[in-house]
């Protein structure tokens, strides 16, 4: 599951607020061990899922570096690669 959480910080252009949504519920869904609440969980699993998500676009927006944004393109070409390697 949690492979699929990014490094969302230092692109350009800045992570959305999907992007940080979504590696939120990612993180929710890890730590829970489900991918989906039982309905009276629900309510718990969605509150834990926007706080963690402010939480990070907090600290996203914190963050400081003296390096260049990365391209996502190119990053995204190097992850495919690196799962050709991989997987072949």
């Amino acid at each position: 599951m949690c492979r699929n959480i990014r490094t969302l910080f230092n692109f350009d252009p800045p992570a959305t607020d999907e992007e940080i949504h979504d590696a939120a519920l990612q993180f929710v869904r890890k730590l829970s061990g489900t991918t989906k609440p039982a309905k009276r969980n629900e309510a718990a699993f969605e509150r834990a899922v926007g706080s963690i998500a402010a939480c990070a676009r907090e600290l996203l927006d914190a963050l400081e570096t003296s390096q260049q944004p990365r391209n996502r393109e190119e990053e995204a070409a190097k992850a495919r690669a690196r799962s050709l390697t991989r997987f072949a």
